[in-house]
Parts: structure tokens; sequence; C-alpha cells
């Protein structure tokens, strides 16, 4: 895996939300309703954009227990 991705991936289970109603809650634990907003909305700009974009085609994909290894790596 490139560095990249992991630390894309490392970010979705360290990094918190900096605002709103899930403020302070890590950006993988963030529910499947309020990423689905953000894909209608549109997604802020940025690393946190991106961030929020992935974790929503995880969320989307079912794919969330992909995380459950970096996790255990915090």
């Amino acid at each position: 895996m490139d560095t990249t991705n992991f630390e894309q991936l490392q970010g979705l289970v360290t990094l918190k939300m900096p605002y709103g109603k899930y403020k302070g809650r890590v950006i993988a634990d963030l529910p499947g309703h309020y990423l689905g907003w953000f894909a209608r909305e549109g997604f802020p700009r940025g690393e946190l954009g991106s961030l929020l974009a992935l974790m929503y085609e995880l969320d989307h994909n079912d794919l969330r227990h992909l995380l459950t290894p970096l996790r255990d790596l915090k």
C-alpha cells in the first residue's frame, strides 16, 4: 500500500470532525446518514472533504470493517 493511501486511511480513524452536530467524533465513527448528507450537499474543501468522501465510499459500499485493523494501530 502506498504511503499516501495509508495516511488517508489512518486519518479516518484518528482525525476528529472539527465542527457541526458530530464535532469531536472520529471521522470513521460518523453515521452514514451524515456522510450521505455531505455527498448530496457537497464535501468541504481540503483534507477534511477528501476524508469525508473516502469515508462515505467505505460506508456506502459496506466496507467500514476494513478500518478495524487500523484502529488497533492507534
